[in-house]
């Protein structure tokens, strides 16, 4: 994983120049796509590996609490220590990238930029960097796409020609990272051999597009969220307590009205006079019609944070299938919409949910509503099964987003639709309460920035993507929390050629 002798040999002799180097080959878009990427806070303490003289650490540094500047090379150390006077938040450290110099999970986020491609193992590279990652950390590599110009291995000591994004994502995710998400930077590497003998065909000038890539490390927060969720399910109507004990909640009350958890018993309400700071608020936004026409005891029983079905279109016939459908609220009010020629397929994790919505629809003889058990990661439906998938307040949940969205995207037939409500943030949560199964199964700190929760739904092949604020909103760890409605579609093929078609 460690760089070859040949690439540290080439690195220590061109450090005096890098800078005039580096800027020919790629310039401040990579840097900037690869820190909005990272979603940084200014508590957080991260590592620029394969430093160089400093060209990342330098964007990091007035972002962040403190900066590890990584580099195997002692002659582009002394020029980042240069370069980065200014700066009195970052500690240099000559080391080899298969034994980064950091205790296990002590970084909240590690880059590497043009790094990758002159490592010996790449996963292992990879998998070092995410050792030093706290969980729900964020690991961040720019670098170049494949590319058929053999002779940056000669003059430049590269080892790899590039990389396939589809081996770039297979890398992360086997090394233990989740809501992988591999795109451009809009930015290209640029470079021209001095190899006279080379033809003029194209094969002297290499340009190659940059890809940037990011993952973050898993939090284990499933059975934290399925045993709350699971005493939930046994309560009478919905008790906050058994979801969170902290100062945030997932439940509504009974007919879609607002609530909020004012935190451990003998607390004043969140929803009272004097309103404190960090709560969030949660209402359905379904109306008292649509209530009305479903079975009480899931009326009265809604874990939400919005209304999927709103704008969801549903028709006569169509099959719908709710990811984590809880006591079957969505359901059933689906089922209302498709009508007895259609069919509602409900999915969740937890049994006690299960039960609990299957003798609903048994008392109230919905016979087009099933209930499968089932994780949102891994949905136990077929593929090209159904014509629109909704889900309310629960991929927030799940750590792997975006394995949730490729799996919907798997069980949609061309042309079908995702209706999701869900909450997302303005920014990262701190580590704190990444790290708090309370916060995770209160639907506040397993929540995404709204880009990035968008991105993911982007990187499932979903096209047409929209999102709008929906009913509920708060605060939590210094960031604004919400809920958003996002649509989105699964491209059909025939369709596209026929337009494409008649487009000339």
């Amino acid at each position: 994983m460690s760089m070859t002798q040949a690439s540290s040999q080439y690195f220590q002799q061109v450090a005096g120049q890098w800078d005039q180097i580096r800027s020919g080959y790629f310039g401040e878009a990579v840097r900037e796509t690869a820190i909005a990427k990272a979603y940084l806070r200014p508590e957080m303490a991260a590592a620029d590996i394969g430093s160089g003289t400093g060209f990342l650490a330098a964007g990091l540094a007035p972002l962040v609490q403190k900066v590890h500047v990584v580099d195997g090379s002692a002659a582009m150390l002394d020029v980042a220590k240069k370069n980065l006077s200014d700066f009195d938040n970052i500690e240099y450290h000559e080391a080899d990238g298969a034994h980064l110099p950091f205790a296990d999970a002590s970084l909240d986020a590690v880059f590497a930029n043009m790094y990758l491609h002159h490592t010996s193992d790449p996963l292992a590279a990879i998998q070092e960097m995410v050792r030093v990652l706290r969980p729900g950390g964020r690991l961040v590599i720019t670098d170049m796409d494949e590319h058929p110009y053999d002779w940056l291995k000669d003059e430049m000591a590269d080892v790899w020609q590039g990389f396939d994004r589809g081996q770039i994502s297979t890398w992360f995710q086997e090394a233990g990272l989740v809501n992988v998400i591999v795109t451009c930077t809009g930015q290209s590497c640029c470079a021209e051999s001095a190899n006279p003998n080379l033809p003029e065909d194209g094969q002297r000038e290499a340009t190659i597009s940059v890809f940037a890539a990011v993952g973050t490390r898993r939090t284990a927060m499933r059975e934290v969220v399925q045993e709350r969720y699971a005493a939930a399910a046994q309560s009478e109507g919905c008790n906050c307590s058994t979801i969170s004990s902290s100062s945030s909640n997932c439940c509504g009350e009974s007919r879609g009205e607002e609530t909020c958890c004012g935190g451990s018993s003998g607390e004043s309400s969140c929803c009272g006079a004097e309103k404190k700071p960090d709560t969030v608020t949660f209402s359905s936004g379904y109306t008292s019609g649509e209530l009305s026409a479903a079975p009480n005891e899931a009326a009265e029983f809604s874990l939400g944070c919005g209304n999927p079905l709103a704008l969801a279109g549903l028709k006569p016939g169509e099959v719908v299938l709710d990811i984590g459908s809880g006591g079957g609220l969505d359901a059933f009010l689906a089922a209302a919409r498709v009508g007895p020629a259609g069919r509602v397929i409900g999915v969740d994790m937890t049994p006690e949910m299960l039960e609990r919505a299957r003798a609903a629809a048994a008392r109230n003889h919905l016979t087009q509503v099933e209930f499968r058990e089932g994780y949102a990661e891994n949905l136990p439906v077929t593929d090209a099964e159904v014509d629109v998938v909704i889900s309310n307040c629960v991929i927030n949940l799940v750590e792997d987003k975006g394995l949730v969205f490729q799996e919907a995207y798997r069980v949609l037939k061309p042309g079908g639709r995702l209706e999701v409500s869900d909450m997302v943030t303005s920014g990262a949560m701190p580590a704190e309460m990444r790290e708090n199964g309370a916060d995770w199964a209160a639907c506040v700190s397993g929540a995404l920035p709204e880009q990035e929760y968008l991105d993911l739904i982007a990187q499932a092949g979903f096209r047409n993507i929209t999102s709008r604020r929906s009913t509920s909103m708060g605060g939590a760890g210094g960031v604004s929390v919400y809920s958003v409605i996002a649509s989105a579609q699964k491209p059909d093929p025939a369709v596209m050629e026929k337009r494409s078609a008649c487009c000339g």
